[in-house]
């Protein structure tokens, strides 16, 4: 996978400033990643309570292996996130702007 490199005044362009953008992207991508960990860990709290005999554990370790895996391929968080900003998919509001607006 080769590198992509951002245009950071356009993501700058979204927030009007690119340091709330970077925070942005970083607290939507640490959201991401906690939800992706949760359902892996439902998903493999299942093999925890099994107790099998050896050819069963060989098959259980292949399916753990085939579940971890396809949560690998999938997009980081990070860029998942910053996909979502520039679609348009992610709501976001600064508190302070809109009490300034306010006075």
């Amino acid at each position: 996978m080769a590198l992509q490199t951002l245009d950071t005044k356009k993501l700058a362009d979204e927030t009007g400033n690119l340091y709330e953008t970077v925070a942005l992207i970083s607290k939507r991508a640490r959201q991401l990643s906690s939800k992706t960990k949760a359902e892996l860990d439902q998903r493999l709290s299942y093999f925890e309570d099994l107790s099998l005999d050896p050819a069963e554990e060989l098959r259980s370790n292949e399916d753990q292996l085939r579940i971890s895996l396809e949560y690998e391929r999938q997009p980081k968080p990070t860029r998942a996130a910053i996909d979502e900003l520039q679609e348009g998919e992610l709501y976001y509001r600064n508190p302070t702007a809109a009490e300034s607006e306010e006075l």
